[in-house]
């Protein structure tokens, strides 16, 4: 059952926010923490003795009469400005939070920036503490608050933690094994699962040049508390991904002393653990989340190119593990974290009529935690708060996934067409597979990422014969998909391994105002799996040459309305360069794979292959 919010009544609560919200000037903001709040530094010590750095925002009118309850950011990306007379422009999720007051409390997370101890990625947590030397991030979540509430005068005994990206990580640990007085918690676009769907990698493919951008910062080790880590491991002036990347070469070769010459521990880790290992395994906290009351925000974006799988499946994990769960899930047309800044109205061709920010501030996340750390309003809000995009519009759904959609077969089928039923299982369409020279996933020649590649137009493929594309008939009605999606392909390679993309497309018709949206191939939704964990992460497999196999993956969900005359289409391809690393497609260890060892491999996708679409069937 649904509860769609109309457009009429959506502009009017926007016409009504808007008004509200219109009291901040921008030299308001600028002095608004340093009149109204105290700075208060401090290091508070883990049960291992160790000391996290943690800078504390206490307003100024915080009495035995006035008090606030905490709300807490930790993160690995520091906390500055460390000088106790300097006092940063905006505190807390957002500045109506920050103007209605909370004791804010921001904390460099053990081994990053000021704290001490060693840093560990996406940090194991431990389910079993024997001592008080078995520590984590659970843990030193939950002697911070056990600080605060004896330490920090005029508090209400109650704590929230919220954070984005990493930060949101951290706050998903907060969760198992966690403190009495902590009674809100958002996770938003978290890191979740590494190796299957989050940043690293996706279904074992490496995601090459994010990685290599964000490491060469990130990863720098450091041998005491720092306020900065300097400068990168080495300088890349990058104009050209693609071209960067190809001449590159192998994987192993971002070990020369030009680029990480094995400085950098966490880039060391990625390559070392190429499976899904003890390593891997031990930081996937979804499996941790059982028996959660804390009620929890989970935020995440459909267009989030970094982190759409953490905030899906981190919800999921907790409806899973927790039968008595608080959990809702807050899905919007955002890239990663856009929710946070000020305006956000269109996005590629994308266009929202309104700033849904000031909805997602007003109504979901201010109220979220005004409800359950002050006793302020209520929040009665439905389980999935969900944007559809093509529809352009929020829903509000009882369930995620919906109960009210069916997955449905679309099959891969002869003359490149999207059919609903199958037509040959020995018939097939095949392309050749070159390592020198792999299908790009943005057009254009770009220096990095370019945040727009998941809503991008494909036509700029349309020349590529590696590139096999099947398209549906003119819809007669519109067309509603709400929930996962599965690619279920029989492919045969001469190789012994290969990458798979999958892509779901939004075909536009012939009849647009706006020219440059006739034919238009709006990219929906992309996965990638690396074809030797078809059948376990843990224990790859090599194809044998020549022999028809079953390829199955998840794409994340979806939540797309293809309007009346729109045509669906599905693309695939074995390569996705610069941002997944290129297969040898030989069975090897890719981070050691010599230059000698990348050969082109023909690929057939058999015409019993099908993509399985979560149809709303109401």
């Amino acid at each position: 059952m649904r509860f769609p919010i109309n457009q009429i009544c959506m502009r009017k609560i926007f016409a009504i926010i808007i008004l509200l919200s219109a009291i901040k000037s921008n030299s308001q903001t600028q002095n608004f923490v340093e009149k109204n709040y105290d700075k208060v530094q401090t290091y508070i010590t883990a049960r291992d003795g160790i000391k996290l750095y943690t800078i504390i925002y206490v307003p100024k009118d915080a009495s035995a009469q006035n008090t606030y309850p905490f709300l807490m950011e930790r993160t690995p990306y520091s906390i500055a400005p460390y000088a106790y007379n300097e006092y940063p422009s905006r505190i807390g999720p957002n500045e109506q939070l920050m103007r209605e007051k909370y004791i804010f409390v921001y904390q460099d997370v053990r081994g990053r920036y000021m704290s001490e101890g060693i840093n560990l990625e996406v940090t194991p947590y431990i389910a079993n503490k024997k001592s008080n030397k078995d520590v984590d991030e659970s843990s030193d979540t939950y002697d911070t608050i056990e600080w605060l509430l004896k330490n920090i005068k005029f508090n209400n005994g109650k704590v929230g933690i919220w954070g984005i990206s990493y930060p949101g990580f951290y706050a998903t640990t907060s969760l198992p094994a966690t403190h009495p007085a902590l009674k809100a918690v958002s996770p938003q676009a978290p890191v979740t699962d590494e190796f299957i769907g989050d940043d690293a990698n996706h279904n074992g493919a490496f995601f090459l040049m994010d990685n290599f951008f964000f490491m060469r910062s990130f990863g720098k080790p450091r041998q005491e508390p720092v306020v900065s880590y300097g400068g990168p491991f080495f300088s890349a002036k990058v104009d050209d991904a693609y071209d960067f990347f190809l001449k590159l070469g192998p994987l192993s070769n971002t070990q020369s002393e030009k680029y990480f010459n094995h400085k950098s521990y966490i880039w060391n880790e990625y390559l070392q653990h190429d499976t899904y290992d003890s390593y891997w395994r031990a930081r996937n906290i979804r499996r941790h989340l059982k028996n959660i009351t804390v009620p929890t925000l989970v935020v995440g974006g459909w267009f989030d190119a970094e982190d759409l799988f953490g905030a899906l499946n981190t919800y999921k994990a907790i409806e899973k593990l927790s039968p008595r769960n608080q959990a809702k899930l807050v899905m919007g047309p955002w890239t990663h974290g856009a929710w946070a800044v000020d305006s956000w109205e269109k996005l590629g061709i994308n266009s929202f009529g309104a700033n849904i920010n000031v909805f997602y501030r007003n109504i979901l996340e201010n109220p979220f935690f005004n409800y359950y750390l002050k006793g302020v309003g209520n929040f009665n809000l439905s389980e999935a708060t969900i944007f559809v995009t093509g529809l352009n519009q929020w829903k509000l759904y009882n369930t995620w996934p919906l109960k009210t959609t069916k997955p449905t077969p679309f099959y891969l089928s002869a003359e490149k067409k999207l059919l609903p039923q199958s037509q040959s299982g020995s018939s097939f369409d095949e392309y050749i597979s070159d390592p020198a020279n792999p299908v790009p996933y943005t057009e254009g020649k770009r220096g990095g990422r370019n945040n727009l590649y998941m809503t991008e137009d494909q036509r700029f493929l349309s020349d590529r014969s590696d590139v096999v594309s099947y398209t549906g008939a003119v819809l007669e009605k519109d067309l509603l998909l709400a929930g996962p999606i599965i690619a279920d392909i029989d492919v045969s390679i001469t190789g012994t391994d290969a990458d798979f993309i999958v892509k779901l497309i939004d075909v536009w018709p012939n009849d647009n105002a706006d020219l440059k949206l006739n034919g238009y191939q709006q990219l929906i939704r992309a996965e990638v799996i690396r074809g030797k964990f078809r059948k376990s992460f843990e224990k790859p497999k090599p194809f044998v040459p020549g022999k028809k196999t079953k390829v199955k993956f998840a794409l994340n969900d979806v939540a797309h309305q293809f309007k009346k005359g729109h045509r669906l289409m599905v693309q695939v391809q074995s390569s996705w360069f610069p941002l997944v690393d290129r297969n040898p497609q030989s069975f090897l260890k890719i981070p050691e794979a010599k230059e000698s060892d990348f050969q082109r491999a023909k690929i057939r996708i058999y015409h019993s292959s099908k993509i399985l679409l979560p149809v709303e069937i109401n």
